[in-house]
């Protein structure tokens, strides 16, 4: 995919061209902006804020998070993708702060809405043949992130069951 940018007249209008870019790159370039939008969503949920944090504790884990989406999107096709350490990372630290399974999936779900958001405020820079394979990748990576998360709070789970002297409760899922 790569770093991919165009510059293209649009049809009828003399504008002296409009750049064309890739999903990644709209990513990068609006990575603050992303944030800000995650934040604004987060900010209407009374579960998430139910868990006091500041700025940086509610939104430090993103710019990582985001920078390993980008990365995916400019993987070649069919390679293999890295485990996000910061998402394992987040993970511990929503743990530790008090956030519930369902909380941390709530935010992972308001950062796909964010990223889709502000991709399609910048619809008109975007490099539309490879727009759904891309949100495919992003949507891929965040639940692979997801997945990273709910591994590590059940490892915090599973510690503090140890500790208490109880054996970790198994269910099994037909």
């Amino acid at each position: 995919m790569g770093n991919s940018k165009n510059l293209v007249s649009v049809s009828g209008e003399n504008t002296g061209g409009v750049t064309i870019e890739s999903v990644a790159d709209i990513l990068e370039h609006n990575l603050k902006a992303v944030i800000q939008e995650w934040l604004d969503r987060v900010e209407k949920e009374p579960d998430l804020t139910a868990v006091p944090l500041n700025f940086e504790d509610r939104t430090g884990h993103l710019p990582q998070l985001l920078r390993d989406v980008i990365v995916r999107l400019r993987l070649d096709a069919g390679s293999q993708a890295p485990i996000s350490a910061a998402a394992s990372h987040h993970g511990d630290l929503r743990a530790k702060q008090g956030y519930t399974v369902a909380m941390a999936v709530e935010e992972s779900r308001l950062l796909q809405v964010s990223i889709f958001t502000i991709l399609h405020k910048s619809q008109q820079h975007l490099e539309f043949d490879m727009l759904l394979p891309d949100v495919v990748t992003i949507a891929d990576e965040v639940d692979a992130q997801l997945k990273q998360q709910m591994l590590r709070f059940m490892a915090a789970d599973a510690a503090k069951l140890t500790k208490s002297g109880k054996k970790p409760k198994v269910v099994k899922i037909a």
